[in-house]
């Protein structure tokens, strides 16, 4: 399925689940509840009380027989212990590291797998954008640290992000991930639904290869009669996704980015990613950033068309990533999405131009000093590839 395009199906089942206390415990059910499969992939794995919870579900189902097998970026599971994986493996998971770090291979070092996704019995999907930390979920705790979401899908698309899996499973990383500015001539995507019940499709991306996660982002701001709501952590977006939120807020739709405030884990992206707030405020968008927590989610409520999943939707992300999103259209998930973004909007502190005018000195600099190291690292990997 090298440069496929996924279509939409229909018939599917969605559930809509906010923070870890919410979606860990019935992740770790499902895993609990599996008969013949089990497959994880994710990004962020980390020892701590959370990985021992999903470790402990995962050698369970291996030891009564079911096929388990885990995709972990090996980056971001640096700090998941040796002893943990031991006891993954020595229980019949099948454990693998994507490109695992090398300093031998330079800017290859980047291109990392960001895709979370739990598969069961070929039944069952659950993706978002959670890594396996204690930032996410406590195991007794019913609060957690960093803000997200999750959701559950049943129905035939789950086959298709079965295909996904095996196919990254699979793959030589040496081989898939590092030729920029590669085309492989891939197919248009398949028409979107005005409307619909439960309709879903994947969108994904494989780095700078393959992005119709992309695509049919741009596509579906550029056709908003209104309503644009866009949640990411780490607002560092492309040229073409910043003019089509600037005109469609200049058409007069309601455009808020639901951004995160204070409270984060990278304040130089933060910071880096506040140059573009000027010229989105003149155009009319609105600008909210959370407070309560650090917000991790990357959602977005188009209309009624919602995509959901590990994309941050920004210039890193889509040059050297992999990807994915859920892309649906059912009343009943647009409704819970809508009721969370409004929620977290009446937590969020909304960013004016009168305010951001007279914002302190301190802080325009740092803004100014992180957006300008944003600019040139970019200009040079564009001169590189």
């Amino acid at each position: 399925m090298a440069g496929s395009i996924f279509p939409w199906r229909e018939d599917n089942a969605f559930e809509l689940m906010i923070d870890g206390p919410a979606f860990f415990p019935r992740m770790i059910a499902a895993i609990e509840q599996a008969q013949e499969q089990v497959e994880l992939e994710l990004y962020l794995v980390e020892s701590g009380l959370c990985a021992e919870a999903l470790v402990e579900a995962l050698v369970d189902a291996a030891q009564r027989g079911v096929t388990v097998r885990c995709l972990f970026d090996d980056f971001g599971s640096l700090a998941f212990a040796v002893g943990l994986r031991n006891r993954l493996t020595e229980a019949g998971v099948i454990l693998r590291f994507y490109n695992k770090v090398n300093w031998r291979r330079g800017i290859r070092n980047f291109y990392r797998d960001h895709r979370k996704l739990l598969l069961v019995d070929k039944a069952l999907a659950v993706v978002g954008g959670t890594g396996a930390t204690d930032e996410f979920w406590q195991p007794g705790s019913e609060t957690s640290d960093w803000h997200e979401v999750m959701v559950e899908i049943r129905g035939p698309l789950v086959l298709d992000w079965q295909a996904l899996f095996e196919r990254q499973f699979h793959a030589n990383p040496l081989r898939t991930a590092w030729r920029p500015g590669q085309n492989f001539g891939l197919p248009r995507l398949p028409p979107a639904p005005v409307t619909g019940h439960g309709l879903g499709r994947v969108a994904y991306a494989d780095s700078r290869q393959h992005r119709d996660i992309l695509q049919s982002l741009v596509r579906a701001l550029n056709s908003g009669q209104k309503r644009i709501w866009l949640a990411t952590p780490y607002f560092l977006p492309t040229w073409k996704v910043r003019r089509s939120l600037r005109r469609a807020a200049t058409r007069g739709i309601d455009v808020r980015l639901l951004l995160t405030g204070p409270r984060t884990d990278h304040p130089s992206v933060r910071y880096a990613g506040h140059r573009y707030y000027p010229r989105l405020l003149r155009a009319g968008v609105k600008i909210f950033e959370y407070q309560p927590c650090f917000l991790h989610l990357k959602m977005v409520l188009i209309d009624d068309w919602v995509s959901i999943g590990s994309c941050n939707f920004d210039h890193w992300n889509l040059r050297f990533n992999l990807e994915a999103n859920l892309e649906a259209l059912d009343p009943s998930l647009t409704q819970a999405v809508a009721t969370s973004f409004e929620k977290d909007f009446s937590l969020s502190s909304e960013v004016s131009l009168a305010d951001w005018k007279a914002r302190p000195l301190w802080r325009r600099v740092q803004q100014r000093v992180w957006g300008w190291l944003d600019r040139l690292v970019v200009n040079l990997l564009d001169r590189r590839g």
